[in-house]
């Protein structure tokens, strides 16, 4: 399952992000995305987990939780 997670403090790492996911299982992958032109973050990511089941359990606890002072959003990412 595909997680969107927003409100990210902009000095949030992939390594920090996926950090934060794993207590809740495998982390398949995980992106922060950057300003192609500044290479800053963005503020938003992608963490992709194998199980739903594993994401779910992330969603109910890391949503609305402060992270780094940002209180972040995660939810599930809609297909395009």
């Amino acid at each position: 399952m595909k997680l969107l997670i927003r409100n990210l403090a902009r000095t949030t790492t992939e390594e920090e992000l996926k950090n934060l996911f794993e207590p809740f299982g495998v982390v398949q992958s995980c992106i922060v995305v950057m300003d192609k032109v500044t290479g800053v973050s963005k503020g938003f990511g992608f963490v992709e987990m194998p199980k739903s089941g594993d994401a779910k359990a992330a969603i109910k606890s890391l949503n609305d939780q402060d992270v780094a002072g940002n209180k972040i959003r995660v939810k599930k990412a809609e297909d395009k």
